[in-house]
């Protein structure tokens, strides 16, 4: 596999290479205890154990508390093009274990071709995520403290005067292992977030709904249709010679704003199937004539945010397909369609009528409570979707999540909802609230405030033994110099950084956050959170920002 961000890794490379150089001892002791099974799995790889880098990368990751056998490793490759960690998802298939968002379910429920349906009875677990926190001695051992904080304000204090971080800034700085606050700077005063904001979604949602729920989006056929034996006739019959019974379907939208129209699912729920399936199944029932509709009924309240229409978040509905982009694109800015809803509907007329079923015009309505499902397609499980939304900082997702939150408590499923579900969500994991506001999912409403207090305890939390459910929050933080919206980043001064920090990034016009974690020269863990105001440019901004995380490194 090709990584992109090739110059970035060269940059890091002599970094990465002292830090595998010292961890080197402590590293064969964790291999040696999985050397059996990653044998057992390098073999099976064959010829793809080629790359150059995998060492380097392969302490980087043990540092940071993977622990991955350096075979597997080797042959699967840190990171598929998605940004996801294949190395991880391949050792779980070679272990032959469930768990992470599996969590106990026999191997025997996994639907082994990516395909999601819900009809079928056989959603697809997410493999685990391998223990993030585990220190670089003993396989499975815990992360060990940090001797001390001295130092770091007199390396910190003279990073955060930067002119560039703008007149307000607040910072913290915490010990992973014993979660002792080791540096602090304003670190109770409430700031806009942007979408780090995003972090806090994330465990909120994962907390209300589990890691393995799904979104599904249905069409069903309402009471009747293709029942009453009257047939109908049109040009086509008339021609064939055949008549054939009319019927009235809904597709009812399920809140996936990953739904996908475009012939190439990559693993996300297809549009495409959904009109095959519903083809067949009205086919079986002997109609080929449908009144088509379209239920956004799930969600409530207005659709546009408040920063009105952008480039960087569709309307949001509750049936939608790729976030409703108007160009091929997958994440970031994009042109958006008016009305996604119909938009969606009228696409899924178009693939009903290449599978032989003849459509009305689609319109608004809500599929009564006696509706049939003729078939229905989920989503991937909603630590994926976390791992998205976290690693792309996709804003559609995160909406959409903050109103999943809402319908999961008993809110309403609106931005203001959503915003409260969160609240609650959080306050009942016992995070530090004080100063805290919310007011939408993504972190593009100014009025947001957190503090970096409260990111750094939501990261903590993610990393908590005591919930496993939360740990898609870590990984899926971008990696410095490799993936999302830290691809780009971490170069030049910062290069040694790269590959050893994982954090959410957040930006708006005068705005600049960054929250994750860092793994140390001496192989520990620091979890932090820097936010900073009235910032005079986004690149230099984003610059001292990158500068002050890899001075943590020592």
């Amino acid at each position: 596999m090709v990584v992109p961000e090739l110059r970035a890794w060269r940059a890091a490379r002599p970094r990465l290479a002292r830090l595998a150089r010292a961890a080197r001892p402590r590293l064969a002791r964790v291999t040696q205890a999985v050397k059996p099974r990653a044998v057992r799995f390098a073999r099976a790889a064959g010829p793809r154990l080629t790359t150059p880098k995998t060492w380097q990368y392969t302490a980087g990751a043990a540092a940071l508390g993977l622990a991955l056998a350096a075979g597997a490793v080797t042959a699967a490759g840190p990171w598929d093009s998605t940004g996801q960690r294949t190395a991880e998802r391949k050792r779980a298939a070679a272990l032959e274990r469930t768990g992470g968002t599996d969590h106990g379910r026999r191997n025997d429920t996994s639907d082994r071709s990516r395909t999601r349906d819900v009809s079928a009875g056989q959603a697809e677990p997410a493999p685990s995520a391998l223990p993030v926190l585990v220190g670089i001695g003993e396989a499975g051992g815990p992360v060990e403290p940090v001797s001390g904080g001295q130092g770091l304000a007199q390396a910190l204090d003279p990073l955060l005067r930067d002119p560039a971080l703008g007149a307000r800034r607040s910072a913290s700085v915490v010990d992973a292992a014993t979660g002792e606050q080791l540096y602090g700077q304003g670190a109770d005063e409430a700031l806009t977030p942007a979408s780090t904001t995003k972090i806090a979604t994330g465990v909120a949602a994962l907390s209300a709904l589990g890691p393995d729920h799904r979104l599904t989006t249905r069409a069903v056929l309402e009471p009747g249709a293709g029942e009453s034996g009257e047939a109908w006739e049109s040009r086509e019959s008339r021609e064939s010679g055949k008549a054939g019974k009319a019927g009235k379907v809904v597709l009812v939208g399920g809140g996936d704003p990953t739904l996908t129209a475009r012939e190439e699912a990559q693993g996300w729920a297809s549009l495409r199937d959904l009109a095959r399936r519903t083809a067949a199944a009205l086919t079986k029932q002997g109609v080929t004539k449908v009144a088509l509709s379209y239920d956004t009924s799930l969600y409530a309240g207005p659709e546009l945010h408040p920063i009105g229409a952008n480039e960087n978040i569709a309307r949001v509905t509750a049936l939608m397909t790729d976030e409703a982009r108007a160009d091929d694109s997958a994440s970031g800015p994009a042109p958006r369609v008016a009305d996604p809803a119909a938009h969606a509907a009228a696409a899924f007329a178009r693939l009903l009528s290449e599978a032989g079923i003849s459509t009305t015009e689609a319109g608004p309505a809500r599929a009564t409570a006696r509706a049939k499902t003729l078939a229905a397609v989920s989503s991937p499980p909603l630590s994926d979707l976390v791992e998205r939304m976290l690693t792309h900082s996709d804003n559609d997702i995160a909406e959409a999540l903050a109103r999943h939150t809402a319908i999961a408590t008993g809110a309403r499923p609106d931005f203001a909802g959503g915003a409260a579900a969160i609240e609650a969500r959080l306050r009942k994991l016992g995070l530090p609230l004080a100063g805290a506001a919310f007011h939408d999912g993504s972190g593009l409403n100014r009025a947001d405030r957190l503090t970096a207090r409260l990111l750094t305890s939501l990261l903590l939390k993610a990393a908590d033994p005591a919930h496993p459910e939360l740990r898609p929050v870590l990984t899926g933080l971008p990696v410095a110099g490799f993936t999302g919206t830290l691809s780009g980043r971490y170069a030049g001064d910062t290069a040694d950084a790269a590959g050893l920090v994982r954090a959410k990034t957040g930006t708006l016009t005068g705005v600049n956050t960054l929250a994750g974690t860092v793994v140390t020269r001496d192989g520990r863990l620091l979890v932090f959170a820097f936010l900073a105001e009235d910032t005079p440019g986004q690149e230099a901004a984003q610059s001292a920002l990158d500068r002050a995380v890899a001075a943590l490194i020592g």
